[in-house]
């Protein structure tokens, strides 16, 4: 983009200047590219072991082979909690390199 001065020069806008939003958030992806992927990735696994864990505690409730579905249930609770910690990580990450 370039802007003409009464003297015949011209001088080069930079996307900062011209649109400093979207100059914002190209500056914040490059800094941690992906981001709201990764984000998005980790509601999708928590929500899917947050259904298994539902699953496997209904069949404990009713009560199925208690042996085999424990374990499973345990993995389930692993996976919501991993995906939890890893989005409030991410999130802290956003946070300290927006200040």
């Amino acid at each position: 983009m370039t802007n003409k001065r009464s003297d015949g020069a011209e001088k080069r806008l930079t996307l900062k200047q011209t649109d400093p939003e979207k100059y914002a958030f190209l500056k914040a992806e490059a800094q941690a590219p992906y981001r709201s992927l990764r984000k998005f990735v980790y509601v999708g696994f928590a929500a899917s072991g947050a259904i298994g864990a539902f699953i496997f505690f209904t069949q404990l409730l009713a009560g199925q082979d208690v042996g085999t579905i424990l374990p499973n249930l345990a993995v389930q609770i692993g996976v919501i909690a991993l995906m939890v910690w890893l989005f409030r990580l991410e999130g802290k990450a956003e946070r300290k390199s927006d200040s």
